[in-house]
């Protein structure tokens, strides 16, 4: 039996089957092509069953080029490998069939599949790379959404990061960002004498990472493995504090320091108070009630973010009168120059610090008094004339507790913050009242005319 041939696939349909065949290669079965009246083109293979009974089965479309169906030579390859199987005791072809095709949608599912995840990872990853950011661009989201709300703005955030950080770091990707990166930048801070702001610029930006990590910018904060006892060393908590006899000379000094009569005005608040200089600086007269003889602090002040009262000694009323006779109607009790906000919190610091340094070179703008507060014991801060004002409550009979909450630390215990509910004002106002007249006694023993403060007022 001739084999059928491409033109005879061509032919024109009829208004019935037009039925096409040839022996299968191997012997076994035929090999059968229809042209339906509708045009289309099959392949089939006939074969008989284990009963005897006539089996056709569907091998395909035909297509000349084997593009959307198969060629000629692809369907009698497949009748022949079907007329092998047969000869060999293959009786259900179908089922063989169904299986082939089956595993074949399934090679092609998954290869679609393959192609699409390809695809759609190809889009992402451009969609990725196109918006990163740049560290800038994350430090300029982290401080309009968290650091705004400091009191001076984040200004001196931002001074720190335009000197210390972005110049390295601003242009890099934050998922670029590695170890490696940050600690060259602490590194350069340290060399220049800087340990404390080294440590503040680190913190900070382990903070704006962490702001990344919890907006899913990045999965990991670059800084989480950098040990900060290893590069900056372990703090030595400072125990400075004032003898009497150096409260006194500091009385002296104080005069001749050149120094504001403000500033001077604001290192006794902080010693006769146990506030920090921080407080002290950024007070408002609205929180001064002359008459109550109170200093009230925000929460929004205080370190700790608790509100509290001070209850003013004579001393301390009378520094806080000598003060609004300098200010005139500022709200602030130390205004800026430009009187739109209290005075920068380190000024007093960096003024101390400066007229302790003697046999250092003199830095341009910086005051030529080098050793003008310099004390017998050493080194001091306006922190120390804080803890050195609570040390003397205790020593003069002050219960440490009651000094504890003159300074407004946290109670420790959770017990007693649940459990205690008791404001203690009585007991801290006689505590300042005694610090007070303590250091009025040791402050006026000084030469009047060298002296800031008044003689203390009836």
């Amino acid at each position: 039996m001739a084999e059928i041939t491409d033109r005879q696939m061509s032919s024109k349909p009829s208004t019935k089957d037009i039925w096409l065949n040839e022996s299968a290669p191997k012997g076994h079965g035929r090999f059968i092509a229809r042209i339906t009246p509708s045009g289309d083109r099959l392949f089939y293979f006939r074969y008989t069953d284990s009963q005897g009974k006539r089996i056709r089965l569907p091998l395909g479309a035909y297509d000349r080029d084997g593009t959307t169906g198969l060629t000629l030579k692809a369907a009698r390859k497949k009748a022949d490998e079907l007329s092998g199987l047969y000869q060999n005791g293959v009786i259900n072809l179908r089922e063989h069939l169904e299986a082939e095709d089956n595993a074949r949608i399934a090679i092609r599912d998954a290869e679609l599949a393959r192609i699409t995840k390809e695809k759609a990872d190809a889009e992402a990853e451009v969609q990725r790379l196109n918006t990163r950011q740049t560290v800038r661009q994350l430090f300029e989201r982290w401080m309009k959404l968290e650091i705004i709300n400091r009191k001076d703005g984040g200004a001196e955030v931002r001074r720190m990061f335009e000197k210390d950080v972005l110049p390295y770091l601003g242009d890099m990707h934050v998922e670029d960002v590695k170890k490696s990166h940050i600690t060259p930048i602490t590194d350069e801070i340290l060399s220049r004498g800087t340990k404390r702001m080294a440590k503040v610029i680190f913190s900070l930006i382990r903070q704006m990472f962490n702001f990344a990590v919890e907006r899913d910018i990045i999965e990991n904060n670059p800084t989480s493995n950098i040990n900060k006892g290893k590069v900056f060393g372990k703090d030595n908590e400072r125990d400075r504090i004032l003898t009497e006899d150096e409260i006194k000379l500091l009385a002296q000094k104080l005069p001749d320091a050149n120094l504001l009569p403000s500033t001077q005005i604001a290192l006794l608040l902080t010693l006769t108070t146990c506030c920090r200089i921080g407080e002290v600086l950024s007070a408002e007269w609205q929180h001064i009630n002359f008459d109550k003889r109170e200093w009230f602090i925000p929460p929004t002040v205080s370190k700790n973010g608790k509100a509290h009262t001070v209850y003013l000694s004579d001393l301390a009323l009378s520094l806080f009168k000598q003060l609004k006779g300098m200010t005139g109607s500022s709200k602030w009790c130390y205004p800026n120059r430009f009187e739109t906000s209290a005075v920068c919190t380190k000024t007093v610091t960096k003024q101390v610090s400066d007229r302790q340094s003697e046999g250092k070179e003199i830095l341009s703008g910086r005051t030529k008094r080098q050793d003008a507060l310099l004390l017998p014991n050493g080194y001091w801060t306006p922190h120390d004339l804080r803890r050195t004002g609570a040390s003397m409550m205790v020593r003069l009979g002050v219960v440490p507790d009651v000094a504890d909450r003159c300074m407004n630390h946290t109670e420790q215990s959770k017990l007693k913050r649940i459990y205690i509910i008791y404001d203690y004002a009585k007991e801290m106002s006689e505590a300042w009242a005694i610090l007070g007249e303590r250091l009025s006694i040791l402050i006026n023993i000084a030469d009047s005319s060298n002296v800031v403060v008044l003689p203390r007022q009836a």
